[in-house]
């Protein structure tokens, strides 16, 4: 399998066969975890991870990932880096390229990790930025394909912020020729281009992007269903607003209801029960948010096979 990009920044820079690619491997890293063939693409290389946000999946899943495939894993701590701040993005980008093999940054500005890559001559992988989380899209992606294999038509529903997750599943539905619908309180849908690049790319490939404020409308017919919190890291301020704004955009039970019986629920995690998900959603049978959670170890050691197959 021949990785066609350098870097995992967005899925927008991916072709949808590449995307399809990273899943299937998944799915085989997966199955061969235990006692399995494993690619070592990182044996005898070094991943730096540089977090300027708090992680508990990613972290854990990245050193694992980089663990299992032989190699070993640097937490480069942000206050330590202070990166755009003591020391430019370029220059950062510069010093690590010739001391270690991969680039793991989950920061603030989506233009910090754009820099990284556009300046170090190793691969950089987006662990979550303000804009955009790949990731998290890819072990979403895989968690679909285990519950329909590789439906020809699917609808996904995101009932919340048009935030990072949202753009993130948005872009991976266009590529993969699934139907998107986003329902969310006026104010809060993703950039008027991002829709468009993306409801340009599902038309091309027999799918279609929604956008509404109606999130019974968004659930009726959809068989994934996914939310997130209402206040990402960063809009700490704006918590009680938003708890108003977003009141009635809560998947629970009566909402869920309009979805079908067979419908999948998901949530990136952390969740926090009784605002944008109930506790008895998250915890039904219809729920893989935690074996989504489980599926970034495998998507994102996917990924990093992907990058690193041309080395």
């Amino acid at each position: 399998m021949a990785a066609s990009t350098k870097d995992l920044i967005t899925l927008i820079a991916m072709d949808p066969e590449e995307i399809r690619d990273i899943i299937r491997q998944a799915a085989v890293l997966k199955k061969e975890r235990n006692g399995g063939d494993v690619p070592e693409v990182m044996r005898g290389r070094t991943g730096v991870m540089i977090f300027e946000k708090p992680s508990l999946r990613t972290r854990i899943t990245f050193e694992t990932a980089i663990y299992e495939l032989g190699g070993h894993s640097i937490n480069l701590q942000s206050n330590m880096v202070q990166i755009g701040k003591r020391e430019s993005v370029e220059d950062v980008a510069r010093n690590l390229e010739r001391w270690v093999h991969l680039i793991v940054a989950r920061t603030y500005l989506h233009d910090t990790v754009v820099q990284l890559a556009r300046h170090a001559s190793i691969p950089v992988i987006n662990a979550l930025t303000d804009q955009f989380h790949p990731c998290q899209a890819l072990a979403f992606g895989l968690t679909v394909h285990e519950h329909f294999n590789e439906p020809e038509s699917l609808t996904v529903a995101f009932i919340g912020d048009g935030n990072n997750v949202c753009c993130s599943l948005m872009a991976l539905c266009a590529k993969l020729g699934y139907h998107f619908r986003l329902a969310c309180p006026k104010g809060y849908e993703p950039s008027a281009q991002l829709v468009s690049q993306c409801s340009e790319t599902a038309a091309r490939n027999g799918a279609s992007v929604d956008i509404s404020n109606d999130p019974q409308k968004a659930v009726t017919g959809a068989l994934a269903v996914y939310t997130d919190v209402w206040t990402s890291m960063g809009q700490e301020t704006e918590s009680e607003r938003r708890k108003s704004d977003f009141a009635r955009f809560q998947l629970n039970r009566a909402l869920l209801a309009h979805a079908p019986s067979d419908a999948i629920v998901s949530h990136c995690l952390p969740a926090h029960r009784g605002e944008e998900i109930t506790g008895e959603v998250l915890d039904s049978s219809q729920s893989v948010a935690f074996d989504e959670a489980e599926n970034r170890l495998h998507a994102q050691k996917a990924a990093i096979v992907h990058l690193l197959a041309r080395k």
